[in-house]
């Protein structure tokens, strides 16, 4: 049996726990089933076919970007 990886101060061992999957935080909406289907359609008809994640944020900065 190998022998475990001792704690360092704080009580984690170096390296433990999940790495870090980007530098913001997640945020959490509600979005409708047509309202995705939306994003989504308009996200495949892009040159460079966002993902859904940035299709939103690219729709949104184009949105901040509109003068009224």
């Amino acid at each position: 049996m190998k022998k475990a990886i001792p704690k360092s101060v704080g009580g984690k061992r170096p390296g433990a726990g999940r790495p870090a999957t980007g530098k913001d935080p997640a945020r959490t909406i509600r979005l409708s089933d047509e309202f995705i289907a939306d994003v989504d359609k308009w996200a495949a008809e892009q040159g460079d076919q966002p993902t859904r994640s940035e299709a939103i944020r690219q729709l949104v900065e184009l949105g901040l970007k509109v003068k009224k």
